[in-house]
């Protein structure tokens, strides 16, 4: 299983903007907005991960600009 032994994943794909996940930024701090030209308020990657990290799983991000994102979220069985 990708998630690996004890946990499962729940994938979300996007065909958007993408994100430049090269520099430094802070993709799951909360407030934080990497496209300004579309309305949003900053907390809900945030709280996805929050969530994810209370139950004893993770999130990772795969993304390419001009092509969208992979959000993958880990949850314990």
């Amino acid at each position: 299983c990708p998630a690996g032994p004890g946990f499962v994943s729940l994938q979300v794909h996007d065909n958007g903007l993408g994100l430049d996940l090269r520099e430094d930024r802070q993709l799951f701090t909360m407030f934080q907005r990497l496209h300004d030209h579309v309305e949003g308020s900053g907390i809900g990657l945030y709280m996805v991960k929050k969530i994810a990290e209370n139950a004893g799983g993770r999130v990772a991000v795969e993304s390419r600009l001009g092509e969208g994102s992979v959000f993958t979220v880990y949850l314990p069985e």
